[in-house]
């Protein structure tokens, strides 16, 4: 199952869409109650609740053109957002840092990310807008320490994102906060694809980042030192997990900081994130307004 989450132009009330072999489709408000237009709600509904409401949509739902709409991130206000850092070996090598035993963790918030389609905005007070392209990972159902081995099944589905940094911030201190956390800075999307569409953990999945056409991100999600299990497992220590949460699970080599000359984000550049079985991402890039 594949849903987007979406408003228009005319209608900014945030509502679901399902993608189907015919393409995009979406029940009308007189049949809006056959099923949520809140994914967080469906997520914390269940897989079989989930099913329910893809089959209303797929049977009573209207064609969407995909030009009328605008794109969301899936969930629109997740309790939490987890970003894993330094979760491939390479890109830890090529930031200079010692590869941690335990996850880097960090906190992103909903107003630094912005849909599919949208404008990731670099920071006028920045010249190092970096991307770095991520799986995605839906948490659908609450819970505490727990364990690896049961943990994939607290992970309702999976999305895309470019969790944009903005180095020169991040770098300011010894925590990443403010440089990872520029309104509309990073992007998710576009669809929830459920977990049963893909391999356990997401794993063994072509990540690959372009900027502008040319690939500067090619990996494999079985690459990640933490996988998603331990990722699931060990944040529940600390935190107590919700549906709808969203972990971002980290980014591979070749991050514009790394390289030599360095390669930062601008205005009129377009980047793309392609996760294998989920989606691609499609952002341009505009300046800050005054």
């Amino acid at each position: 199952m594949r849903f987007i989450t979406f408003s228009t132009a005319q209608d900014p009330s945030p509502r679901l869409a399902l993608r189907t072999e015919s393409g995009l489709r979406g029940l009308s408000s007189a049949n809006a109650a056959r099923a949520p237009q809140s994914l967080l709600e469906l997520i914390a509904s269940g897989s079989a609740a989930m099913r329910d409401a893809a089959g209303a949509i797929e049977q009573l739902g209207d064609p969407i053109d995909p030009a009328d709409i605008i794109y969301l991130p899936p969930v629109l206000a997740p309790a939490k957002i987890i970003c894993v850092g330094l979760n491939y070996l390479d890109h830890t090598k090529e930031s200079k840092f010692e590869q941690p035993a335990y996850p880097t963790l960090f906190l992103r918030a909903t107003s630094s990310f912005v849909g599919h389609d949208q404008a990731l905005i670099k920071p006028g007070c920045s010249e190092q807008f970096d991307y770095e392209g991520e799986m995605v990972a839906f948490i659908g159902r609450g819970g505490k320490h727990i364990s690896k081995s049961s943990a994939l099944e607290y992970v309702a589905g999976y999305s895309v994102s470019n969790e944009g940094s903005v180095r020169d911030y991040q770098f300011k201190s010894p925590q990443w906060t403010v440089g990872k956390n520029f309104d509309r800075s990073g992007s998710m999307g576009p669809e929830f694809v459920s977990a049963d569409e893909l391999p356990p953990g997401g794993a063994g999945l072509k990540i690959e980042t372009r900027l502008n056409g040319e690939t500067v991100q090619s990996s494999n999600t079985s690459d990640m030192v933490f996988d998603l299990a331990t990722v699931v497992s060990l944040v529940s220590e600390a935190m107590a997990l919700e549906p709808g949460d969203v972990i971002l699970t980290g980014t591979p080599a070749g991050v514009g900081l790394a390289r030599t000359p360095q390669l930062f984000m601008k205005a009129g550049d377009v980047a793309e994130v392609e996760v294998e079985g989920i989606g691609l991402l499609r952002n341009r890039i505009a300046d800050e307004e005054n």
